[in-house]
């Protein structure tokens, strides 16, 4: 086995085995906590709504869209254009929702290991 000047081998001490092992041992945590994340994220249901709650847009907290519901009263006195600025409002809402709640869940994920973020 080839030794550095001071024979500790590859310069790779115990300490430096331990380190290892600590950093092995966090990214599998955080391995494991972005997959509870993704699982909790694709559980929930979060809503866009316009007109008083005539138009309502599902998506999950991955922004999978889950389901769209029309009040009927919503079809009444309106042209095609009211209708679809009503669905894209309600669209936006859901969609804006979805993601500030990813963004707080990864913000929550990655605090605390001193990541550099841009």
């Amino acid at each position: 086995m080839t030794q550095g000047k001071e024979g500790k081998g590859f310069g790779f001490g115990l300490g430096k085995m331990k380190e290892l092992a600590d950093a092995i041992r966090k990214a599998q945590q955080v391995q494991d906590e972005a997959i509870r994340m993704q699982q909790e994220l694709d559980a929930m249901e979060i809503e866009g709504q316009a007109g008083d709650g005539l138009v309502k847009i599902f998506l999950s907290g991955n922004q999978e869209p889950r389901r769209v519901e029309i009040d009927p009263a919503a079809l009444e006195g309106k042209t095609a254009e009211e209708l679809s600025a009503l669905v894209y409002t309600a669209l936006r809402g859901a969609y804006e929702s979805s993601t500030a709640t990813m963004k707080a869940k990864m913000d929550n994920l990655t605090s605390g290991l001193g990541l550099p973020l841009s």
